[in-house]
């Protein structure tokens, strides 16, 4: 896909639209739903979901995993690294958005209400838990149960699970990841950078998503250490991330 920073009619390159995108990405905590705001509409779209698979539902219960084990036990801990190839992945849908499976890195479960979580405590669990991001945020029956598990405590819980998505099939828009670098890891805090390409009917656009995620009650969570919008951005092109995707 393309980018044109010069097209007119593209609603994407629109201040209006950033500015939505921004917003959005606070409601679904750094999963994508794509706003597009044109002169007169505020309507969100959120793309229809396929559900879990119920064959592996598992009702995810933090109390019951400490901070150091996977709350679906998953093996392999790395508290160092980082991830210098497109790791192997098989690629399940959300709707119409492609997220990565792993035996290895997780998902390693789902819930009845229809959202995956569990990855590996390691640098490509933190990849596979940002990628599905992406999917999981973009179901709006699923939002809210998916928003109360993958909030971390801290001081602005409360606030990134006030807003949900209205759940209003999308029509003509398409997303995908294309692509990813991990700036951070540690074993107890990642930051990954997704990139991803979507389009409508008017136009396209590339965009990169920072996540910034603690390993808490088992899982990788989505910090609410601070209350500053998501890190969303409209780049050029995929030049510096390591290509990955559907």
């Amino acid at each position: 896909m393309s980018y044109d920073d010069e097209a007119p009619q593209n609603p994407f390159t629109r201040p209006g639209f950033i500015a939505a995108a921004v917003v959005v990405a606070i409601v679904l905590v750094l999963g994508v739903l794509v706003a597009v705001r044109t002169a007169g509409s505020d309507d969100v779209a959120a793309a229809p979901s396929t559900g879990a698979d119920p064959s592996a539902s598992v009702t995810p219960d933090p109390s019951e995993a400490s901070g150091e084990a996977s709350v679906c036990g998953l093996d392999g801990i790395e508290l160092e690294g980082t991830v210098t190839a497109p790791p192997e992945a098989e690629w399940a849908y959300q709707g119409t958005i492609a997220y990565p499976t792993s035996d290895e890195y997780g998902p390693g479960a789902s819930d009845p209400s229809g959202f995956n979580y569990c990855f590996q405590r390691s640098p490509e669990g933190a990849l596979f838990a940002a990628a599905n991001a992406i999917a999981q945020g973009s179901d709006g029956e699923n939002n809210a149960a998916w928003l109360k598990y993958v909030v971390a405590e801290g001081p602005h819980r409360d606030e990134l699970l006030t807003v949900t998505g209205d759940g209003t099939p999308t029509t003509g828009i398409r997303l995908r990841v294309a692509g990813f670098r991990v700036l951070a890891y540690d074993g107890t805090s990642a930051r990954i950078d997704i990139a991803g390409e979507g389009s409508t009917p008017d136009g396209s656009i590339t965009f990169s998503i920072v996540y910034e995620l603690v390993w808490q009650a088992g899982d990788w969570k989505v910090s609410a250490e601070s209350a500053t919008p998501p890190d969303f951005a409209v780049i050029p092109d995929l030049a510096g991330y390591l290509s990955w995707g559907a």
